[in-house]
């Protein structure tokens, strides 16, 4: 991917800049140049943003070369903020301080922590066959019918990111994807977990049978998680809070396994139900040896 340059025609580090410019006067302390008045004032098509200290840490990380710019706040110094900046060097990736207007701006929320990348939205997508047939193990996966909530969404990508779940599978339409909320609120998880969006989510749960996947719907009226067997290839299927899984959702599942609950709330959060269904399965697994 060929890097956008700075005005200076470099993708090195940044220097110093003078106090004049419309964004605002860069205080004596800070190492970067403020943002150019040359670059575009909001991400180029086939793009989009990242915002927080690790969705942005994550990506440098997973995919330095997707990072096409990186926005700090202007006058940061902390250790954290250093180490963020050198790994963009590293990566040979402009980078540029801005007021917090500006972030605000490029980002679309306030809640950017001071840092914002723009990065490449161009990233091959993964099928559920060529993931099924790189698998080594049984499969685990998470299926989410009809979650809207972005926090929600980045939630259960840390929970599969952290009982090492193969993909989360949503559907198309009627559901979020991967943005630049999703990706803060998984805190990394949204550049290490496959997430797969399918046109057709009733065909895609056939396609999952037919590979051997046994699809489990997570909700009331079914078998109790403590007794059922997920130690074989499983795709755990959970709704939207409030709505539970659709109708036809729930016929394609093959057994319906509920979390049993011992106090006064009658469900769980999407993303809780999901870790503790995710690690029920994890640790089923390690004692089955």
């Amino acid at each position: 991917m060929q890097r956008r340059a700075g005005p200076d025609g470099a993708c090195g580090p940044m220097h110093r800049a003078e106090p004049a410019s419309r964004w605002g006067t860069l205080e004596a302390a800070s190492p970067w140049r403020l943002h150019s008045r040359h670059d575009p004032p909001f991400p180029l098509p086939d793009t989009r943003t990242l915002h927080g200290f690790h969705a942005v840490t994550a990506r440098l990380r997973q995919r330095p070369d997707s990072v096409q710019s990186l926005h700090v706040a202007s006058g940061r110094t902390d250790a954290r903020t250093r180490d963020l900046i050198a790994r963009a060097e590293l990566a040979q990736c402009p980078v540029h301080a801005a007021d917090d207007a500006r972030l605000t701006e490029i980002a679309g929320t306030d809640r950017h922590q001071g840092v914002v990348a723009i990065v490449s939205a161009a990233d091959s997508p993964v099928t559920l066959d060529e993931l099924i047939e790189a698998l080594v193990e049984p499969a685990l996966l998470l299926v989410l019918d009809g979650v809207t909530d972005p926090h929600n969404l980045g939630a259960c990508l840390r929970n599969a990111d952290a009982f090492g779940a193969h993909a989360v599978i949503v559907p198309k339409d009627r559901a979020v994807g991967v943005n630049a909320t999703v990706a803060k609120a998984a805190s990394g998880a949204a550049d290490t977990v496959p997430v797969i969006t399918v046109t057709n989510l009733a065909r895609a749960l056939r396609d999952l049978k037919s590979k051997g996947v046994w699809i489990l719907g997570a909700d009331a009226g079914g078998e109790s998680l403590f007794d059922a067997d997920v130690t074989g290839p499983v795709a755990w299927v959970l709704g939207a809070e409030g709505s539970g899984l659709r109708r036809l959702t729930r016929d394609l599942c093959d057994r319906i396994v509920g979390i049993p609950l011992s106090g006064t709330v009658a469900s769980l959060n999407v993303s809780v139900a999901a870790g503790i269904c995710l690690y029920a399965t994890r640790r089923q697994r390690a004692q089955a040896g």
